[in-house]
This record gives structure tokens, C-alpha cells and sequence, in this order.
């Protein structure tokens, strides 16, 4: 079986993220969505949160499930019997970034690493500019899932005054 993962924060999922796991999902037999526990960080939403909004929006795949890990991506893959990593890539810094990965992860476990361009649609977009264009009440309906943007106005909207 051909398994792959396409690990991330995921705080939260974005379109950019969506087109590369079901890109993925024609490719590998198995691709599974490695949303990283990193504690030494607090995001905005809890992992619990992120994994049940992933696991909503990649639903229509088959062949995708969500998991969460901590520490090294490569022992992740081991568990989880995969021998392929795939990034999304969405400039020549994301480049220079991510090769040095590749290459340690190669060299620590023989995890390939496959990076994926990134849609141009989707060639600027982070979650952390989502997170800052929704506290300031942008629209960020093109940029993500339905179930997120909903999730992001709950999470960002001010309580009313008392």
C-alpha cells in the first residue's frame, strides 16, 4: 500500500490545505493528515477542535483519515507505515525551509519528502493570515471551508459588552 502524510498546525485547515491533501489523495492509496501537538504553542484552536474540523472537510475522501502526533514527524511515520511525507509549497522560501527538512528526515528514517506546488489561487494563503483577516472581521469565506469560517467568527468575535 502506497501511504502517505501530510502533516501540519492546521490552526486552522485552509483551502491551500485542502487542495493539497485531495491532489495527495489521487496519488497514494492512504493519506493521512498528521495534525502536530506542539506544546510549546497555543493555538487558536485546540487539536481536538482541528482534528474534528479536518476529519469534516476531507470526509468526501476515502482514503484520508486524520490523526494527531508530537514529536519527531519521522517516528510518526513509522507508526503509521508511511515512507512518504508531501508539503505544499508556496514560494521559494517555503523551499529553502522545507528541503532542509527533507533532508534530515531522509537521513533520520529514509522518509521521502514529495513537495507539491501549491494552487497559485492558493499561493499567498496561511492560517495565520487567515486567523489576523478574520479578527478583523475581513472575509475570509474564498479561503476556507464553510465549517471554519464559522468556527473563526465564534472563536474571534468579541462577547458583547455587559
Amino acid at each position: 500500500m502506497r501511504r502517505a502524510v501530510c502533516p501540519g498546525s492546521f490552526d486552522p485547515v485552509t483551502n491551500g490545505h485542502l487542495d493539497i491533501v485531495g491532489r495527495a489523495s489521487r496519488l497514494f492509496d492512504e493519506v493521512i493528515v498528521g495534525v502536530l501537538i506542539n506544546q510549546s504553542k497555543t493555538g487558536l484552536f485546540t487539536v481536538e477542535e482541528r482534528i474534528a474540523m479536518l476529519r469534516e472537510v476531507t470526509a468526501s475522501y476515502d482514503n484520508v483519515r486524520v490523526e494527531s502526533f508530537r514529536g519527531l514527524l519521522v517516528d510518526f511515520c513509522r507508526a503509521q507505515q508511511a515512507s512518504v511525507l508531501i508539503k505544499g509549497i508556496r514560494a521559494v522560501s517555503d523551499f529553502d525551509y522545507e528541503l532542509q527538512m527533507a533532508q534530515m528526515n531522509i537521513g533520520l528514517a529514509g522518509v521521502e519528502t514529495l513537495f507539491m506546488p501549491t494552487n497559485p489561487l492558493y499561493s499567498f494563503l496561511s492560517s495565520s493570515l487567515v486567523k489576523d483577516v478574520a479578527k478583523w472581521g475581513g472575509d475570509v469565506t474564498p479561503h476556507v471551508p464553510d465549517i471554519v469560517r464559522e468556527a473563526l467568527k465564534t472563536r474571534l468575535t468579541p462577547p458583547p459588552p455587559a
